[in-house]
């Protein structure tokens, strides 16, 4: 890996929302980075803010939800060519609202197995394999009642 010392650091929250099953999933728009690929909601944190905070501030901003982070996953480093990015990801409890694709070309409530059939950025890859691998949803949907 290469030096990553001259790039910026983005730290970015995203939520993986489970509902009967199924994965909320956003298309990014034209004109965006990485537009037309897939993703998991969330976002940037802004200065001070927690990557927890951030997820429930972007699931509402972007996708009209609430959501309470329930478990952090391990946090996953990825080089890009113009910043060095950190994703912080969440399993979380659908709270309320229904979601809309309020920035987002489209959103889809997709099973786990087909995640993969989905493109999404290169630094979400192993998060998707291990979503769509049998048995980690189950887990996740057990973890969030249990919370509630």
């Amino acid at each position: 890996m290469s030096d990553t010392s001259s790039l910026p650091t983005v730290r970015v929250g995203l939520g993986i929302v489970v509902r009967e099953g199924r994965i909320l999933i956003g298309r990014r728009r034209k004109g965006d980075s990485f537009a037309g690929l897939w993703e998991l909601p969330g976002g940037k944190c802004e200065a001070g803010e927690s990557p927890a905070d951030c997820v429930r501030r972007e699931l509402l901003e972007e996708m009209n939800i609430d959501v309470s982070p329930v478990r952090a996953l391990a946090a996953i480093e990825h080089q890009y060519p113009k910043a060095w990015v950190i994703l912080h990801p969440f399993i979380c409890r659908h709270e309320s609202g229904e979601a809309r694709a309020l920035s987002a070309a489209e959103m889809r409530w997709v099973r786990p197995e087909e995640l993969p059939t989905y493109e999404f950025p290169p630094a979400n890859r192993g998060l998707i394999e291990m979503l769509s691998s049998a048995g980690f949803i189950d887990g996740a949907i057990d973890l969030a009642a249990r919370s509630a």
